[in-house]
């Protein structure tokens, strides 16, 4: 006999068809109180399932359901029992209201616990990569201040403090603009974003950049620093440039200008704005910026133009349809892919050259073995990138992005 589907007995609305038919029966009471616990405990394990489903699709949680092989095996043994019986217990379904009770409990519980989604999709929203990534140049940046153990004060963290919190909400802020500029092109190259997929409502996301923009200039405005107020007021301003779509904006849509408002921040805002921030209205110097500065300034601005470039690669079709022209949509993605990796290459070449220069032995050790280490790893991952799989770049773009912590990691050795 053909075994009913399990699938369909997900669905709440069917599974009183679904049910075993109810017939009058003659059996003897105990027989049937036997095969009726037998059948509600069936049944509230299928239920049971039903809301595990709704619960993994709500978490994003893998869908594969694997019932329990004795529900499967006694589900089979039931059907063969009904071939050879010609009636049925009738008292069988005298728990049934009892058990959709205690099914809807339990589905209601599971689908009540969607605090885990809700940060799931804020941080998805919020690219805490890059977020994450900005913290940690902030921090390495304001530490190339520290000339002595001594500078490592309460003031010192507090104003470290502020540079984080306000550059964590001018990058979060750009990434919802951005996201919210670009809601019928991610429909096309990255439907699995929150807007595009439902995941989040625009209202929503509206919400939360909004807050975003609010709390990031009332903290600027609150502080008495010059620099890092003219770093977040820029960071706003370029960020809002690129994305928002408005006559004479939308600077994304031409390469040069795009990668002119990436560069702005990672080259010139977080290496030089924030480090004059620490310098300054932190540890009360002068205003000078020294040669290491410069370097990090200079390497900073190439991933800058590395990420504007490489990060229109995977999206080159939707770019096309709405009229985004990107470098790769107009000379193509291989040699804006391969230009992408020799300007990164050319900087840790030069990285060695400084590296070489320096007559600090643990500066040369650090500056050559940690670029010669990092340049190898990038070829090589380089090298076995498809192309033709979007999966395989925006991976690599994501390495890259992790290349760019890894520096920042370095720069507080950076005293040649």
């Amino acid at each position: 006999m053909k075994l009913m589907p399990f699938g369909s007995a997900l669905n709440p609305s069917s599974s009183s068809s679904l049910r075993p038919p109810m017939v009058s029966t003659a059996l003897p009471p105990c027989h049937a109180r036997v095969e009726a616990s037998r059948i509600d405990q069936v049944w509230k394990t299928i239920r049971l399932n039903h809301s595990i489903v709704n619960f993994r699709r709500l978490n994003h949680l893998p869908s594969k359901l694997n019932y329990p092989e004795s529900v499967i095996n006694y589900y089979t043994d039931f059907h063969g029992y009904q071939r050879r019986r010609t009636k049925f217990l009738a008292n069988a379904t005298i728990e049934y209201s009892h058990d959709s009770h205690v099914s809807d409990v339990i589905r209601s519980q599971f689908e009540g616990n969607s605090l885990g989604a809700t940060l799931d999709v804020i941080y998805r929203y919020s690219k805490v990569y890059t977020l994450l990534g900005n913290a940690l140049s902030i921090v390495s940046i304001s530490l190339l201040a520290i000339q002595k153990l001594s500078d490592f004060t309460p003031l010192f963290f507090i104003g470290l403090t502020q540079a984080v919190i306000g550059g964590a909400l001018a990058n979060s802020y750009v990434a919802g603009l951005n996201q919210l500029s670009d809601i019928e092109i991610d429909k096309i190259n990255k439907p699995y974003l929150p807007l595009p997929s439902g995941e989040l409502s625009v209202n929503t996301a509206i919400q939360l950049t909004s807050l975003y923009a609010i709390l990031g200039f009332c903290l600027g405005w609150s502080i008495k620093s010059w620099p890092l107020k003219l770093g977040l007021f820029l960071w706003y301003a370029f960020g809002t440039a690129y994305s928002v779509n408005l006559p004479l904006l939308r600077w994304k849509r031409i390469p040069a200008l795009a990668a002119f408002c990436v560069w702005i921040v990672q080259g010139a805002i977080i290496p030089i704005l924030f480090h004059l921030h620490a310098q300054k209205y932190i540890l009360g110097r002068p205003l000078l910026l020294s040669k290491h500065v410069f370097f990090v300034s200079g390497i900073m601005s190439i991933y800058a133009v590395v990420a504007a470039l490489f990060k229109d690669i995977p999206d080159v079709k939707g770019d096309k349809i709405n009229g985004v022209n990107s470098l790769a949509s107009q000379i193509g993605i291989k040699p804006v892919f391969w230009l992408c990796i020799g300007l990164l290459e050319m900087a840790y070449g030069v990285a060695i050259l400084i590296g070489l220069s320096s007559t600090r032995f643990w500066i040369r050790l650090i500056m050559v073995i940690g670029h010669s280490i990092i340049g190898f790893i990038l070829w090589r991952k380089a090298n076995l990138v498809d192309l033709k799989n979007n999966a395989a770049i925006e991976s690599l773009y994501m390495f890259i992005w992790k290349l760019h912590g890894v520096e920042y990691l370095l720069v507080p050795f950076l005293r040649f």
